[in-house]
């Protein structure tokens, strides 16, 4: 399935950038809040951990628990500093760890029963979703590293699968504010420059149309509503804007 597929290409081009790092660049801050390069990469570790763990329980037939076993009251951010903070250590043995969960991870979803969703941090996904979130994390983190390193990470037709996860997920999105699901369209320019990228009903009232580049960084929160420069029209697009994410709250 070309999902597992681009999950893999995109991982390995982090692999390649990762490689490469001295232990400065690793020691030196990300685009994620607080974190290291080496917070960033020994979160991706873990969560691929729980993919793989996820997908073992859902194979012996048992009820899969979610992402984290965190407390009641604690949000999936807060407790993903919580690992990070309990288990940093040297760049080598985190960069060790992700390669040894990645491919278990990619493993055990192209080997998974297409048809059963896997237990996640919210609601349970399906094999081909779940892939598409961890691309869209690990590319999102990719940016989170490679930008305050000024290192190329040129947007690629891979984010075609993150603007379909943003745009399918928008009633979750909607929902998160006490907003009501409303059907908004959207037509994205691929990084080519010249395929058109279209989901939802053509005949929505409202519509999000722009370069899907910048449609998905404001998805994974890595730019504002007016830094995107997004062009909206109909009643519920702007409100889409504020509220669309990739990623459970």
């Amino acid at each position: 399935m070309a999902i597992f597929d681009d999950l893999e290409a995109e991982e390995q081009r982090l692999d390649s950038i990762l490689a490469s790092l001295n232990d400065a660049q690793w020691a030196s801050p990300s685009g994620a809040a607080g974190w290291s390069v080496a917070d960033v990469v020994l979160h991706l570790a873990q969560s691929e951990e729980a993919v793989i763990f996820n997908a073992a329980v859902a194979a012996d037939g048992q009820p899969a628990p979610s992402l984290t076993n965190r407390p009641s009251g604690q949000s999936v951010d807060e407790f993903a500093e919580q690992a990070v903070r309990a288990e940093r250590t040297e760049p080598g043995l985190i960069l060790r760890r992700w390669r040894e969960a990645r491919a278990a991870a990619l493993a055990a979803l192209r080997s998974a029963d297409p048809g059963l969703p896997l237990r996640w941090v919210e609601a349970p996904l399906k094999p081909a979703t779940l892939a598409t979130t961890r691309l869209a994390e690990h590319w999102a983190h990719g940016l989170d590293i490679t930008g305050p390193l000024g290192i190329d990470f040129p947007d690629t037709g891979r984010l075609r699968h993150i603007a379909w996860l943003a745009h399918r997920t928008l009633p979750y999105a909607f929902a998160l504010t006490g907003q009501e699901p409303a059907e908004v369209s959207c037509e994205l320019t691929a990084p080519d420059g010249v395929t058109i990228w279209r989901f939802g009903p053509p005949d929505a009232g409202s519509a999000i149309s722009g370069p899907a580049g910048a449609f998905c960084r404001l998805a994974t929160r890595r730019l504002t509503p007016e830094q995107a420069g997004l062009r909206t029209t109909g009643p519920h697009a702007l409100a889409a804007l504020q509220v669309i994410r990739t990623y459970a709250a």
